[in-house]
């Protein structure tokens, strides 16, 4: 289920929305798509669950254990040899690696997807929140989706890169704010099908599906779960706070009477 656009007005232009699709972008292509860059930058930048947890960078060999496929929960394993235990990168703040996290991607298709799902979810959201607390709110969104994820695997030495968790917090507000918008989607089975389908049914199966995402497919569901979930929670406390919603588009006047 891709979703293309939604029935929904907004009063103001997504400035802070626009502005995170274009570092991402900038992100990808600017830095991330140098000759070699793509995997040094993920062990060098991006959250580590292991490194979270010990409050550390990996040292060589966990590295080494990681990007061979021997072992992606290399977490505290050491070498016979000392040079090998010490940290590949020792000047990186693996905690604000959360943050860093959030503007690096995988593939194409990956940053594609994320920033289309941002683009039709997000408007509405920083024009119902405003672009201050809108962009709190995304931040909030990420770090919360690493943590779970850091919890659930908590001995991983995998790279956590994407922006799925504040995106899913996004999508979770929608859910509360939106349930009745109507969202075109393209469902593609095996045929290709475009309908207009409320936002609820959408947000729903798109959470539920979360669950039966295989372990070895690389796709960090929990992380998905947990901002999905922070995002419907804080819709609901702060709902009464936000700001009404844009008035529906007035009628097209296509002459006659």
């Amino acid at each position: 289920m891709i979703p293309i656009k939604d029935y929904n007005p907004t009063t103001r232009f997504a400035v802070v929305t626009a502005s995170l699709i274009a570092i991402n972008v900038l992100v990808y292509f600017g830095v991330q798509q140098r000759e070699g860059a793509q995997q040094r930058l993920s062990f060098e930048r991006a959250a580590i669950p292991c490194e979270v947890v010990k409050q550390r960078p990996l040292s060589l060999v966990e590295i080494e254990l990681s990007t061979r496929g021997i072992s992606d929960h290399a977490c505290g394993i050491a070498a016979p040899e000392g040079i090998a235990n010490r940290p590949l990168f020792p000047h990186k703040q693996v905690d604000l690696a959360i943050l860093y996290s959030m503007f690096l991607h995988g593939s194409l298709l990956h940053i594609g997807g994320n920033m289309l799902f941002l683009w039709v979810f997000g408007n509405n959201i920083e024009d119902k929140m405003g672009p201050v607390r809108y962009a709190i709110f995304y931040l909030l969104s990420g770090v919360v989706a690493t943590l779970t994820h850091v919890a659930a695997n908590p001995d991983s030495t995998v790279p956590l890169i994407g922006a799925s968790g504040a995106v899913a917090g996004v999508m979770g507000a929608y859910l509360v704010l939106f349930p009745r918008v109507r969202i075109r989607t393209v469902f593609i089975f095996f045929l290709i099908l475009i309908r207009d389908i409320p936002a609820m049914w959408l947000l729903l199966a798109w959470f539920v599906l979360q669950f039966f995402t295989g372990n070895n497919s690389g796709v960090a569901w929990v992380a998905h779960v947990g901002g999905f979930s922070f995002g419907v929670l804080v819709a609901l406390l702060f709902r009464g706070r936000l700001r009404p919603d844009a008035p529906p588009a007035p009628p097209v006047w296509r002459g006659g009477y």
